[in-house]
C-alpha cells in the first residue's frame, strides 16, 4: 500500500508531460525549422510530444503562434508538385513501359497519386518514388 501511494505521488508530482507547440506562424506545405516550434510543459491529447517528430517535416495546413502541433498537421515534404511534368514507370514481370505524364496531385515518397499521361491523356494512379518518378499500377 505505501509502495503504491509512494508511486502514485512520484507520477502526479514528477511527471510533466510535453506538447510541440508553434513559436511563429507555420505555412501550409512550409518545412517546420527548429525556431518554429518550442516544446510546452502542457498535456493536450492527440499533439506531437517531441520535436524531432516535427522538425524537417512539411505544414499540411497553417497553425498559428500558440497552437499545438496535432498529429496529422505535417508530415513529409513533398517530392512532385501539382502540375509537376514527372516520369511514368509500369512495370509487371518482365515488361517496363517508362512514359511522361503530368501530376495531378502533390506528395512525398510513398504517397498515391493521381497522375495523367501526356500522349493518352488517361488518368491513371501511382505511387511516388524515392527519385521522383510515379510507379504506376493501372
Amino acid at each position: 500500500m505505501r509502495l503504491a501511494l509512494a508511486l502514485l505521488c512520484t507520477l502526479a508530482g514528477g511527471a510533466q508531460a510535453e506538447t510541440v507547440v508553434a513559436t511563429q506562424t507555420i505555412r501550409p506545405q512550409q518545412i517546420i525549422s527548429p525556431d518554429a516550434v518550442r516544446i510546452d510543459q502542457v498535456t493536450i491529447s492527440g499533439a506531437y510530444v517531441s520535436l524531432d517528430d516535427v522538425i524537417g517535416q512539411e505544414s499540411r495546413y497553417a497553425i498559428y503562434p500558440g497552437r499545438p502541433l496535432m498529429i496529422g498537421s505535417v508530415g513529409e515534404p513533398a517530392l512532385v508538385d501539382r502540375n509537376q511534368v514527372v516520369e511514368l514507370i509500369y512495370a509487371r514481370g518482365g515488361l517496363r513501359i517508362i512514359a511522361e505524364g503530368r501530376a495531378l496531385d502533390r506528395g512525398a515518397e510513398g504517397e498515391r497519386i493521381r497522375v495523367m499521361n501526356s500522349d493518352s491523356r488517361t488518368v491513371l494512379f501511382g505511387t511516388i518514388s524515392p527519385d521522383g518518378s510515379v510507379l504506376v499500377t493501372k
